[in-house]
């Protein structure tokens, strides 16, 4: 009997005003169960970290990509949220026609090729009603959150460890204290500002 498999998709990091986006796409079986396995923002990050390496182990297939500071500079974060999950959609072992679908978090698709676009379907708040894209969810989230780990190391004194880009007061403080990296998003205004009173 043929396995029936399908693919969630989700992404991490529209928010933060420094770093990248990173999506994932987890292929599943149908009716296949991955315990604990829900939103990846209801989990701790310690839970986060072993539900990671336990989806890496049970899908069937999953891959990770991301979108750079400039790409989202270039396109505008919600394009490169696009690009980032087209990426991974990509980069999947399991394609159509033996992926039997493609469930994407979220009310908009990213540009896919015909035979992805066809079996598309996006869920408003699937993360915490689709396993695959809980799955791809948590993936996204612990990737970018090791990302930040790293540019904390890089760019001391922002506090990236921490609140992993996002406009904290701590942040904000830091990026009018310290001034701009190469990893902030200039698009974004608390940035774009930030960087006038610096120069000022």
């Amino acid at each position: 009997m043929r396995v029936t498999v399908f693919a969630g998709v989700d992404e991490a990091g529209r928010g933060p005003l420094a770093g990248p986006v990173v999506a994932a796409a987890v292929v599943v079986r149908d009716g296949q169960v991955l315990p604990g396995v829900t939103d990846s923002k209801k989990l701790t990050a310690a839970r986060r970290a072993a539900l990671f390496d336990l989806i890496c182990e049970e899908a069937v297939a999953w891959s990770i990509a991301s979108a750079s500071v400039a790409e989202i500079d270039e396109l505008n974060i919600l394009h490169a949220s696009m690009l980032a999950m087209a990426r991974a959609i990509a980069g999947l072992d399991v394609q159509p026609p033996a992926l039997r679908s493609i469930r994407i978090d979220g009310n908009r698709c990213p540009e896919l090729t015909a035979p992805q676009r066809a079996i598309a379907q996006t869920i408003v708040r699937g993360d915490a009603q689709c396993i695959a894209i809980g799955a791809a969810s948590i993936l996204a989230k612990v990737t970018r959150d090791r990302m930040m780990l790293d540019m904390d190391a890089r760019y001391p004194g922002y506090g990236f460890a921490q609140h992993k880009g996002y406009p904290t007061k701590v942040h904000v403080s830091a990026l009018r204290e310290l001034g701009v990296t190469p990893e902030h998003r200039m698009s974004f205004r608390p940035v774009r500002e930030a960087a006038a009173e610096v120069h000022v």
